[in-house]
This record gives C-alpha cells, sequence and structure tokens, in this order.
C-alpha cells in the first residue's frame, strides 16, 4: 500500500534506479527531486559508488542533502556546501582481504581481485591485469603484494565461470559476516566492504543525525546491494528492471529507470499532497 503522505526521508540508488542505461539523469527527474525538497523532505543518494565518483553522483543527483557512498562505507553530510562533513569512513585492511581472496581461491580456483584505496575524485581502481571490468578506464594494474598495503574502502571479486548471484552465495558461505561483508550491484563483480557496512547501516548513520525513525524512509532501489536498506526502510519501492530479489521484498513496482520510474512514483506522491 502506497504511503499516506510524504516521507520524512527519500533515499535512492542512483545507477539503475534513477540513472537511465545511457548514464543521464532526465530533466523530470531533476524537476521532480527538486519539488520533493521544496515540500521538506530530505534527499539521499545511496550508490555502490565509492568516494572518489563523489562528484559524479553530485551531478547525478544534486538534490542530494547527503550521500551514503561505497555501499554505505562513507557517509557525506552536504548539508552545508561550504563545509561537507564526514559521518562515516569504514576500512577494511588489506591483509583482512588477502584472506578471504586466498579462501576463494583454494575453493573455486582463480580469482580476478580489483580494489579501491584511494578517494580522490576520478581515482583509479588497483589490481590484477582484466578486460572484463566495464569501466576500464578506471583502472591500474598493480601487484597485490602492493595493493594490499593498503586499507580498502571496497574489494571487488570474479571468477570467469561462476555469476556473480552464485559467487556472491560461496562468499558468504566462506567467509564470516564478522570478517567482511559481500554483495553485488549488477556490475558482475562481488563487492566486498567492511563487516557491518551496507546502504542500511550508512543510511542508519543518516536517520540518526537527523532524527528520523526508519519507518519513515521512503528507499528505491533495483539490485542485491539494494536488499538490506529494503530490508531496514519503511516503504521499499522497486523499479520494473530490479533484480527478483528486490522485486520479492518491494511493497510496490514503478517503472523502469529508462522510464523515470522513480520520479513518476515521486510525481503521484506529491500530487497527492493539499
Amino acid at each position: 500500500m502506497r504511503p499516506r503522505g510524504l516521507p520524512k526521508l527519500v533515499a535512492t540508488d542512483l545507477d539503475g534506479t534513477v540513472v537511465r542505461s545511457d548514464e543521464t539523469v532526465s530533466g523530470f527527474t531533476h524537476a521532480v527531486f527538486d519539488r520533493v525538497r521544496a515540500a521538506g523532505v530530505p534527499i539521499v543518494g545511496a550508490t555502490g559508488r565509492g568516494p572518489r565518483l563523489e562528484e559524479l553522483s553530485r551531478i547525478d543527483l544534486p538534490h542530494a542533502d547527503l550521500l551514503v557512498l561505497g555501499g554505505g562505507g562513507r557517509v557525506l553530510d552536504l548539508r552545508d556546501p561550504s563545509a561537507p562533513r564526514v559521518l562515516r569512513d569504514a576500512r577494511l585492511p588489506g591483509p583482512v582481504v588477502a584472506g578471504l581472496v586466498e579462501a576463494l581461491e583454494n575453493r573455486l580456483g582463480r580469482v580476478k581481485l580489483l580494489v579501491e584505496v584511494l578517494d580522490s575524485q576520478r581515482a583509479p581502481l588497483w589490481g590484477d591485469d582484466v578486460d572484463d571490468w566495464p569501466y576500464p578506464d578506471d583502472l591500474k594494474f598493480r601487484p597485490r603484494e602492493e595493493s594490499l598495503c593498503y586499507d580498502v574502502i571496497k574489494a571487488f571479486v570474479k571468477t570467469d565461470d561462476t555469476d556473480s548471484d552464485t559467487l556472491l552465495r560461496t562468499a558468504r558461505g566462506l567467509v564470516a559476516p564478522e570478517v567482511a561483508a559481500f554483495t553485488h550491484s549488477g556490475l558482475g563483480w562481488v563487492e566486498v566492504t567492511p563487516p557491518g557496512v551496507d546502504k542500511a547501516t550508512g543510511l542508519a548513520v543518516v536517520a540518526a543525525e537527523l532524527g528520523i525513525d526508519p519507518a519513515d524512509v521512503l528507499v528505491f532501489g533495483d539490485m542485491p546491494n539494494d536488499i538490506p536498506m529494503f530490508e531496514w526502510a519503511g516503504h521499499r519501492v522497486a523499479v520494473a528492471n530490479a533484480h527478483p530479489e528486490i522485486l520479492a521484498l518491494a511493497d510496490e513496482v514503478t517503472l523502469s529507470n529508462d522510464r523515470d520510474g522513480v520520479a513518476v512514483y515521486l510525481d503521484e506522491l506529491l500530487k497527492r499532497e493539499p
């Protein structure tokens, strides 16, 4: 059932949810988010994009009062544009990543590894010499022993003969949640974050900062990395192009990202307000 009245907070995934397949956000979507903010509802972008893609995230969602980046590891308060505040900065020690990759390779054979270490804007990922990362310009080859000398914002793992859903289940079965968290966002790679780091715990930081109960939060998403925030929030809306697990959790399903489903849903919600 559609919630009565406006929520106290709107949080949305970006890629595949508000960002269309051509990597743009429509003028209609921007206009609707402007109206949501004008109605006094804070907006949060909750994305798997790491801090190195903060600028891009702010371009795609300039209306965001806060950003949850890196799948929950970095939380930024942007309400004062002159003085953004970091509310959370979680990282995973390199040796921990090395250990979990070794465990995966003992079970599955060769595992490809990329790591996000740098948070300067458009900084490259480091890692193995791979040809199947969807954004090859973002990569810089570095031996694992060098890459894993640092704390990691997020790691990405992949095998040649295991799909993302299967690899995700295998990783969660091999590595305890107290060691690391695993998810995926539809890129073909499984993502590794610090234990207890996901979009739900990132949004919990936001909710505590704003004094908002999770029951009063409306979220939009499309991929398994959105599952924690769907389980956490009071109302969950999936876009039509969402992964089956997200569709199963959703209270409602809106149009696809390419048809501006998030904006269409919010527009209808705003029209119901007196």
